[in-house]
């Protein structure tokens, strides 16, 4: 029941991490126009757009998302309302995973925008589980290229070149990111010191987010110990090598009260 209880409260801290960063919400558009996620399809019609579908990060384990979802635990990002059933997103295979992945669907009882529920195993529209590419990444920082990278992994060379190039194009921004995350959820954090290479500082500020959450919470959620991965894929709500991601101008303006 402790263990239990632990892991909830690691499920709710990543969540809440993610929405009190300052992240802009996807669900607000100009004044004058409709919501950034909202576009028009071939005939006319007002649809959302799937690549930009707002999005809430869940533990792996899909009975215990079943449960949150039934006794209203899980919130809404936009409005923080409760999220309710509403179907399925389309199964998928993903390397790394065992079985198909289907994600399940949401709605907000609130504010009656749906939302796919991603769980923290997996990135937006990669078809590689988190931890396969989070080996790129640190094979990267320990300097080895792309080539070497896919040879070691089993993955195309220009499937980890791209990963790695949509990396580097943001790595200070991801850093930044990272360490306002240990700085909620650390008591006291301290600022890891430069490690003289941008992708070993992420490496860095990542391990910071992670002991910050972990060490508040535990180091095991419902599907077993918690990963660096893990926590970068919360953290980013599933969207580590997604356009848009970090944010401009997310700051530290969130409500740190919530944690």
């Amino acid at each position: 029941m402790r263990l239990r209880a632990s892991a909830e409260a690691l499920v709710g801290v990543l969540i809440c991490l993610v929405v009190t960063v300052g992240a802009p919400s996807e669900l607000s558009g100009d004044d004058d126009g409709p919501p950034a996620c909202v576009v028009e399809d071939r005939c006319g019609r007002a649809v959302l757009d799937a690549r930009r579908h707002p999005l809430v990060t869940v533990e792996a384990d899909q009975v215990r998302v079943e449960s949150r979802l039934a006794s209203g635990q899980v919130v809404c990002p936009g409005c923080l309302g409760a999220l309710r059933r509403w179907g399925w997103a389309r199964p998928r295979g993903v390397h790394g995973l065992l079985g198909m992945l289907q994600p399940r669907r949401a709605r907000c009882s609130a504010c009656l925008v749906t939302h796919v529920l991603l769980p923290v195993t997996v990135l937006l529209r990669r078809a590689y589980a988190v931890e396969v590419i989070g080996a790129a990444l640190v094979a990267r920082a320990g300097g080895s290229g792309h080539r070497v990278i896919g040879s070691t992994l089993g993955v195309p060379a220009a499937t980890v070149r791209g990963w790695l190039r949509v990396m580097a194009a943001r790595l200070e921004t991801v850093r930044t990111r990272l360490l306002q995350v240990a700085h909620r959820g650390g008591v006291d954090q301290a600022v890891p010191k430069a490690q003289g290479s941008r992708w070993c500082d992420v490496l860095t500020a990542l391990g910071a987010a992670t002991a910050a959450v972990t060490g508040r919470f535990g180091v095991f959620g419902v599907g077993g110990p918690v990963t660096v991965w893990q926590v970068a894929a919360a953290c980013s709500t599933g969207r580590l090598l997604s356009p848009g991601w970090p944010p401009r101008g997310a700051g530290g303006t969130g409500n740190t009260s919530r944690l």
